[in-house]
């Protein structure tokens, strides 16, 4: 075993020692791969800053990297960041000014902390209504607009679970009303998708926007920040600061990777002890936006499909969609551990697998980030446990806490999803998944139709390979028009057994559609009846159910699946 050390201190042409280390990952992963044999990287303390993705592949096999220290009371703590520390601040009228070249971001962290985008609510105007291009309205506000290009128009519950950010292209006067043109394909895109009928009311369109943000005339709330690109090279950011704060005393941070960690057929590679931070994902700012449709997924063309929701109800869904990428990547690789880590300050999902197998994601921390912590999608014999899943989904609040498609054998257990606007954990169609004895507690707090714990579509092809959903706590799904445990849209050959459901909206639905096959409701606890439990339909076994209104009650029937559900370590 070959040890190399780096430090943000370090030098690249010295040996990697613990006396002499290397100043950057690259050149310790150039070490690691000369060695010959499996290595260990030891971070020392402090920000590594990434000027690239740190790129793995098969030449990176058995390679680890962890925090120096890493298991002992001296683990010291090792950042990797894929931000820039701005500097040279300007004061103009209490606004921070500073130049950033051609420097693109979504995201700000003033000494840590996430500074919210500026923006106002709704369309300025007495009667705004929208066009075939855009919007028309009769106030002069939008024409003031320092750079039309870089505003952007929030669109929060064109159906109940999707919230899409749609860029404009320019604004213009036309006598006495502003027109206003969106970008293209985003809103061509927006139109063809977002096309609904409610109670035999249609609704086309995306519609009015609920907020609208990112130009300097938006900086009225302390804390806030915008970031002005009408100078094609020559950007500025402005920030409006919270009281006491001092441009010579504050250190903010703009993230400027898009990726931190991207594997490709590595094997055998560990993650251990170390943080992942300050990193943004730009798409939703460029001409295709963030055409959203459900959980994690967003739509890009390639045409639509109708469901039909009931008598009188319909939605257009995208037959084919794309998902949020992560910051942290592995693709086609195999047994990938990332195991006590940190991933936070982060501008789409913190750590994605696609394909491969044999991967454990294990004690780790996911805070403060745009969209959800864990995204996997085809790949086998996964492990996600022990993980602490808080305040997620800040940007793209339809992305679930931790979300599955198309896997084998994939297990989700003794997770906690905490403080998430839409769903805690998610399974897409797929098999053998195994979502055991996890806690779910203020899920779904801002969008709607999802909840703790949800499944959706076939799940095997009998129950000795379909879906299990064992154990499971879930309390506080928050807003109107939610399903605490929902088995959704075709879920079948699933088995939901010995669960506790309290506070929800509704603790869960057997009728939904496509219906339910071969799901088996068995030994769960609820404070309040599931919708249709009085008459099953032919796809569901519901018995041996308990419902406890009394909370008192309810917790001591349930002390004993309690007691085992959540994280296994001391949070």
């Amino acid at each position: 075993m070959f040890h190399f050390h780096v430090a943000p201190g370090g030098d690249d042409s010295w040996p990697g020692s613990l006396e002499r280390p290397f100043a950057t990952l690259e050149r310790a992963r150039e070490a690691a791969r000369e060695s010959g044999g499996e290595s260990v990287v030891h971070l020392r303390g402090g920000v590594h800053v990434l000027g690239e993705p740190l790129e793995l592949t098969e030449a990176d096999s058995g390679t680890v990297y962890q925090a120096y220290g890493h298991g002992t009371p001296d683990q010291e703590d090792a950042v990797l960041s894929g931000g820039r520390t701005i500097t040279g601040w300007q004061v103009s009228d209490g606004v921070w000014l500073a130049g950033v070249g051609d420097l693109e971001t979504r995201q700000l962290y003033v000494d840590g902390r996430r500074a919210a985008r500026a923006g106002i609510e709704g369309l300025p105007g007495s009667s705004p209504a929208a066009t075939a291009t855009g919007y028309v309205t009769d106030s002069a506000a939008p024409l003031a607009w320092t750079s039309p290009r870089d505003v952007e128009f929030v669109h929060r519950g064109v159906y109940p679970w999707t919230e899409g950010r749609l860029p404009v292209a320019d604004v213009a006067q036309d006598g006495d009303r502003t027109v206003i043109t969106m970008a293209t394909p985003a809103f061509e895109w927006a139109a063809e998708l977002y096309n609904s009928t409610w109670e035999g009311t249609p609704s086309a369109g995306p519609g009015l926007p609920t907020r609208i943000e990112n130009d300097p005339s938006f900086l009225r709330e302390p804390g806030t920040f915008v970031l002005d690109r009408s100078r094609p090279g020559r950007h500025v950011l402005r920030y409006l600061p919270l009281p006491g704060e001092d441009p010579a005393r504050t250190r903010v941070v703009a993230p400027a990777l898009e990726t931190l960690v991207r594997g490709s057929g590595a094997r055998r590679v560990t993650f251990r002890g170390l943080t992942f931070a300050e990193a943004t994902w730009l798409r939703p700012s460029r001409p295709e936006g963030f055409v959203h449709y459900h959980g994690s997924g967003f739509y890009e063309g390639g045409g639509v499909g109708v469901a039909e929701l009931g008598e009188g109800a319909s939605v257009t869904y995208p037959t084919a969609s794309v998902t949020i990428p992560a910051c942290v990547t592995f693709d086609d690789c195999s047994d990938v551990v990332i195991e006590g880590c940190r991933f936070t300050r982060l501008g789409a999902f913190g750590l994605g697998v696609s394909g491969g197998e044999g991967h454990v994601v294990r004690g780790c921390d996911f805070d403060t980030l745009s969209a959800g912590a864990v995204v996997v999608t085809g790949s086998r014999g996964t492990a996600i446990e022990d993980n602490l899943v808080r305040g997620v989904g800040l940007e793209y609040p339809g992305s679930p806490g931790i979300a599955v498609m198309g896997t084998s054998g994939c297990v989700i257990a003794h997770n906690e999803v905490r403080d998430v606007p839409h769903c805690g954990i998610t399974a897409g169609p797929g098999e053998g998944t195994r979502i055991v004895r996890n806690r779910t507690v203020d899920t779904m707090r801002v969008l709607a139709d999802g909840g703790g714990v949800y499944v959706s579509g076939p799940q095997g092809g009998s129950h000795d390979d379909g879906a299990l959903v064992l154990g499971n706590v879930i309390e506080d799904t928050r807003t109107p028009y939610n399903f605490g445990l929902y088995t959704d849209y075709g879920a079948s050959w699933v088995r939901v057994e010995e669960n506790v459901v309290a506070r929800a909206d509704n603790t869960a639905v057997l009728h939904v559609g496509p219906p339910l096959e071969n799901v088996v409701y068995r030994g769960n606890f609820w404070d309040a009846d599931p919708l249709g439990h009085d008459a099953p339909p032919p796809g569901v076994t519901y018995e041996e159910n308990r419902t406890i209104k009394d909370a008192q009650e309810l917790n001591a029937a349930t002390a004993a699946i309690r007691a085992q559900a959540g994280p296994r370590r001391t949070l």
